[in-house]
């Protein structure tokens, strides 16, 4: 090897660790997929003429959803360079991160707007951070153990997360990045699926499908009351899957008795929503139950592949979707949450995506 090439070589070398740090340090934008979709082509329910409620704004897959900022020149040089690196040459991300959602189960965003979404098919919870363009992939649920059917999620105290794991059996608490604090419920429940916080008294609300019942833990993982019927032969619930609390009312998902049960914190019963039977409106196989700012009540009816929006009094408004992969429609939806920005977000599960739309307002 002559002279000249010994240096151009010694050179490149240099700059490697000097091209690393830029490509790591570029900054990450997350997108939905309609920022350039025109107002007039937008999917909005109910449709035109009538007064539009909800608005299709978009899709989150995983690591499809991250480019680079203001790049959109991709498999060229610079893609060389990040696989040269070890990052993935059209996002930009590290490769450990370029996963995408395989069966998301359900979700949550906390006051920060980050969004949390369990994965069954990935055996992990997804972060995505929309305001820095980042994505965190979760696969410990204990010191000692790794998520194998992660569920139901929620946000506590001190922006704590809550995880259930169905097949581990327990609750695990991770703080803000993903770091296995503690675990609640291990020996006590059976097939636990969602979850529900009441921020005021601190108490974490863990359905248990298997024992058809609510198990209430307090701030410290203490099992403190179980919410059942009045006997064997009187259960409250058949297959409670997802849950939330809002204005001081727990919603339960009474998956198996096709209905949902609001109930007080105390886990007395208050009202019920929807009914068996065949028309849409109606209710088969409820899943993923939540409530936004308006009091507005959503539950995903996962057999019929719809998103039913009911009233806070419980009066059935509109159904969004129906079976099928285009943009707004479902193929067996799990979970549903909302966040302060008046969005809702769908876990589309066999579509491997969460589906989102705003509310704009209005009874419905």
């Amino acid at each position: 090897m002559n002279r000249m090439r010994k240096v151009a070589l010694a050179s490149l070398l240099l700059s490697l660790p000097v091209i690393l740090l830029a490509c790591v340090a570029t900054k990450h934008e997350m997108t939905l997929g309609t920022e350039r979709v025109k107002a007039n082509q937008r999917l909005v329910w109910p449709s035109l003429p009538q007064t539009p409620r909800y608005e299709f704004v978009g899709e989150i897959f995983g690591a499809n959803n991250f480019r680079l900022a203001g790049d959109d020149s991709f498999r060229t040089a610079k893609g060389a360079v990040r696989w040269l690196v070890g990052l993935d040459p059209d996002s930009g991300l590290p490769k450990s991160l370029n996963h995408n959602l395989a069966r998301p189960v359900s979700g949550a965003v906390d006051r920060k707007g980050l969004i949390y979404v369990t994965d069954m098919g990935e055996k992990a919870v997804f972060m995505f951070d929309p305001f820095k363009g980042e994505i965190a992939i979760w696969r410990k649920a204990t010191a000692n153990s790794y998520f194998s059917a992660p569920a139901g999620i929620v946000v506590g105290a001190n922006n704590d997360i809550f995880v259930v794991d169905s097949e581990l059996a327990i609750v695990t608490r991770l703080d803000g990045h993903g770091l296995p604090l503690a675990e609640i419920g291990r020996g006590q429940l059976k097939r636990p699926v969602g979850l529900a916080f009441d921020p005021a008294k601190e108490i974490l609300y863990v359905s248990d499908a298997w024992e058809d019942n609510i198990k209430m833990f307090d701030a410290t993982g203490k099992l403190v009351h179980v919410i059942a019927g009045n006997s064997e032969e009187e259960p409250l619930f058949n297959a409670p899957t997802q849950m939330t609390f809002s204005k001081n009312r727990l919603y339960v998902a009474d998956t198996l008795n096709a209905r949902v049960q609001v109930l007080d914190p105390a886990g007395t019963h208050v009202a019920t929503i929807g009914k068996r039977g065949n028309f849409v409106g109606n209710l088969t196989r409820p899943k993923g139950v939540a409530v936004d700012e308006e009091g507005n009540v959503y539950v995903v009816e996962s057999f019929h592949d719809h998103l039913l929006v009911f009233d806070r009094g419980g009066n059935f408004l509109l159904p969004i979707g129906g079976t099928g992969s285009e943009k707004g429609q479902f193929y067996l939806p799990s979970g549903v949450w909302t966040d302060a920005a008046g969005r809702v977000f769908v876990a589309d599960m066999f579509n491997g995506r969460i589906v989102v739309f705003q509310f704009l307002g209005g009874d419905g």
